[in-house]
């Protein structure tokens, strides 16, 4: 019996880093630049695994909050 609550029609909570480049349909060496900027919201570290939170990128507007997604400041 699994104690995680059930995936709904819109996937799982938290995505790899490419599954998250995947949603946002950017590269996936861009989302990890912009995630080393601190650009992306909502990131989960566990070790060396990066998981980022499916609705977070889903609210998330890059365009409105700073430079493009990879560029610096």
């Amino acid at each position: 019996m699994s104690t995680c609550p059930p995936q709904g029609s819109h996937g799982p909570e938290f995505l790899t880093v490419k599954e998250a480049a995947k949603l946002l349909r950017v590269n996936r060496k861009t989302l990890y630049e912009a995630i080393r900027l601190g650009q992306v919201p909502d990131i989960v570290r566990l070790g060396r695994v990066l998981r980022i939170r499916r609705s977070a990128l889903v609210e998330w507007q890059p365009g409105n909050s700073g430079p493009a997604l990879g560029e610096n400041r």
